[in-house]
């Protein structure tokens, strides 16, 4: 490895140290992130009618549903309400045009960001299916692959969308604003307060178009041993790519 592949990984990994060492100190991000998907499916599975075989699920229960359901909570979070408060709070503070003067660039800190955010959700992610399967016997993903195609294209699309939402927020309260006001619509498409396989099929084909109902069919798909959609993994990569191009187009950093 030459000198300067050194000089300029050494300051990345010590930003991603920091990273994960600053994410560990936050109850909030912890708790939301890892915690409150997995207690939400604990909930929602403690419910007898949501233990029940359904013929209109193709003999699915609502439970088995919400398992890749709760995986989505878990990325929404991290990305349109975690991470643009962290990269907002750093710029709105100049740290990044301070560390534009030193070996480590801002671009460095947005990539641990990322990553971080990435593997929380990926954490999540383990704890709700082993919880679901221990405790409401709910099946692991038949088709491995699809599921984690899909499972890190639909990551992919949450960390554009907070990088948008970071884009054009100059202060953290107008982050936490926007944040706000994408949660909620994310988390309906996702399938929430009714899955989307539940949904009238007007309704559906609407969801689906968009990057937490594709990914919602995408890794239900999966999770009953189908090969997730195509036509969900395209609209996953469309809404990624998009997303990081409008991103990449409106960030700045001061």
């Amino acid at each position: 490895m030459s000198t300067s592949t050194l000089s300029t990984a050494r300051p990345r990994a010590a930003v991603l140290r920091t990273e994960v060492r600053l994410f560990r100190r936050e109850p909030g991000g912890i708790f939301w992130i890892l915690m409150f998907p997995t207690l939400l499916l604990v909930i929602l599975g403690s419910i007898p009618a949501f233990r029940e075989s359904d013929k209109s699920l193709g003999g699915l229960r609502l439970v088995d549903l919400y398992v890749p359901v709760v995986v989505l909570v878990a990325m929404i979070t991290a990305g349109v309400q975690s991470m643009p408060q962290a990269l907002t709070g750093y710029r709105e503070r100049g740290i990044l045009r301070r560390m534009s003067t030193t070996p480590v660039r801002p671009s460095s800190l947005l990539s641990a960001q990322m990553l971080v955010h990435g593997l929380a959700v990926l954490v999540s992610t383990l704890l709700a299916l082993a919880v679901g399967r221990l405790a409401f016997d709910v099946r692991l993903p038949e088709r491995l692959a699809g599921y984690v195609l899909a499972l890190v294209l639909a990551v992919l699309a949450a960390l554009a969308l907070g990088s948008v939402v970071s884009a054009v927020s100059r202060t953290t309260k107008i982050a936490g604003a926007i944040g706000s006001a994408v949660y909620f619509p994310m988390m309906f498409c996702a399938g929430v307060w009714l899955p989307v396989q539940s949904m009238p099929h007007t309704l559906a084909r609407v969801v689906e178009l968009t990057p937490f109902g594709a990914a919602a069919r995408a890794l239900g798909q999966a999770a009953s041993g189908d090969w997730p959609g195509w036509g969900h993994l395209g609209v996953l990569a469309a809404w990624t790519v998009l997303l990081s191009a409008l991103a990449a187009r409106w960030f700045r950093w001061e």
